[in-house]
């Protein structure tokens, strides 16, 4: 069960950027973030609310920690995806979520002190080449003469604003049950992304985004996280945290199967070297850190 939940999450995760996609000219960025959550808060209310109230003691101590999780991870991080979608392809959004676990060791090492490891050094090294090869296409002289494209640069600052979250997310703990943690910081997306929406003058909800709308908010915003917290706890972070890379495999396969995105040999060549960084960097930490928890044993 614990396999099977981090599985569902990738493959919804990994349906996520499918719809990301799809809502480019149906529906307004902002929008898309906006409605998305203002239905999950809909969908939870029901089952949270009650207990929300009941735990707003402890919930009130820690309301400005959760805005400003609520703020990276469920407001900018979506927002700017969305965004991104409208320049850039669904193989390439999978692809530059993968260098996630890579910005998270990086903002760690800056800001929490961890340890830089040599592999850590390598994967991400790795992985840059490996982005540089996807979003050139294959040309990386031309991306340097000319830089990348807005798409990948704004899924790239969504990238950083979701391994901001992870980061914040695990230094602050909280201390609160999970459904209740999310739903505070999807309420918390609702106000943030309320002006955008308002202000944005770009289309609104429509027959035709309203499937996206559902899913972006049922499966995405609730099942998936509730998913893989279920496995994270069965299993670990560190095997599960290896689920994450199936995530760009199962976008592109996705891309090519829903969307008719050509599959070009600089997707496959650097979409390997991606995830291998990632692989190199996370095993190679991970090996790291059970050295140095033996020696503190010893």
């Amino acid at each position: 069960m614990a396999y099977a939940s981090l599985l569902t999450a990738a493959l919804i995760w990994g349906g996520n950027a499918i719809v990301s996609k799809a809502s480019a000219g149906v529906i307004a960025p902002a929008s898309m973030a906006f409605w998305r959550w203002v239905l999950a808060v809909l969908l939870l209310t029901p089952f949270v609310a009650r207990g929300t109230y009941a735990n707003w003691q402890a919930i009130r101590g820690q309301l400005g920690r959760l805005a400003v999780l609520g703020l990276l991870g469920f407001a900018a991080f979506p927002a700017l995806m969305y965004l991104a979608a409208r320049f850039t392809s669904a193989i390439h959004i999978g692809l530059i979520q993968a260098v996630m676990p890579l910005l998270v060791l990086g903002i760690s090492i800056a800001l929490l002190g961890q340890r830089l490891t040599p592999g850590a050094v390598v994967g991400g090294l790795l992985s840059l080449c490996g982005v540089g090869v996807v979003v050139s296409h294959g040309q990386l002289g031309m991306l340097v003469a000319h830089g990348p494209g807005a798409g990948d640069m704004l899924m790239l600052a969504a990238s950083v604003c979701y391994a901001v979250y992870i980061v914040l997310l695990k230094h602050w703990h909280p201390g609160i049950p999970l459904p209740q943690s999310l739903y505070v910081q999807a309420a918390a997306a609702v106000v943030f992304l309320l002006p955008l929406d308002l202000l944005g003058g770009g289309r609104g909800p429509s027959p035709a985004s309203l499937p996206l709308i559902a899913y972006a908010a049922a499966a995405a915003s609730i099942a998936a996280p509730l998913a893989w917290m279920y496995g994270i706890g069965r299993v670990g972070p560190a095997r599960a945290s290896l689920f994450i890379n199936l995530v760009p495999l199962i976008t592109a396969v996705l891309a090519v199967v829903l969307l008719a995105e050509r599959l070009a040999s600089s997707v496959l060549v650097g979409g390997a070297m991606t995830i291998g960084g990632v692989l190199v960097a996370e095993l190679w930490q991970g090996r790291a850190a059970g050295r140095e928890k033996a020696r503190q044993a010893a």
